[in-house]
């Protein structure tokens, strides 16, 4: 019983714990017209491959959740339930997605970099389906100028976040078994 507590304990830390971590990477940012391009992908990718597909999307739901409620954790430190069903929210919502697919991913392909890349690719193209369609309906935008406004531009950072979540994850991954983490 004792050991069940531990491990709930443990399983709800590293969920706050990637929960802030997506509120930090939300500031990281380069504002653009429209959609700034920031790092919470990378968290994203992270939750998914380090927590699974359950805690990994229960961490980014946390982070949605605190930015609900108006805690200042979405890009440019803004927060409140305008701003999650706002022109970006789909993107926000999308990260969840994203956890989850690689999170379920990465427990059937394994923690292989050759596994993680895939992964965290088909993430981000679930979140960007997700995001650009909530982005058309919400600005009534069509098809290629959404694109121009929210996929075009972050193409080349996503490869470069793709590639670092890969090699974090598996530099991660020593220190964490002998931390006694069991890898989902």
């Amino acid at each position: 019983m004792e050991h069940s507590t531990q491990n709930k304990t443990r399983q709800m830390a590293a969920c706050a714990l990637f929960a802030t971590l997506m509120a930090v990477c939300s500031q990281i940012q380069i504002p653009l017209p429209m959609v700034p391009i920031n790092l919470a992908l990378f968290g994203a990718y992270l939750a998914g491959a380090v927590l699974g597909p359950r805690l990994g999307a229960l961490s980014v739901t946390v982070y949605a959740l605190m930015g609900a409620v108006g805690l200042p954790v979405f890009a440019g430190f803004a927060g409140g339930l305008g701003t999650l069903l706002g022109k970006t929210g789909g993107y926000i919502l999308g990260y969840i997605l994203t956890a989850f697919l690689v999170g379920l991913l990465t427990k059937i392909w394994g923690h292989s970099f050759k596994a993680l890349i895939p992964a965290m690719v088909l993430g981000c193209l679930v979140c960007y389906l997700f995001g650009t369609v909530w982005f058309m309906a919400v600005t009534r935008l069509g098809l290629w100028q959404s694109l121009i406004y929210c996929v075009f531009p972050f193409l080349p950072g996503d490869v470069v976040k793709i590639l670092l979540a890969a090699a974090v994850v598996r530099r991660l991954q020593q220190p964490l078994a002998r931390m006694g983490w069991s890898w989902c």
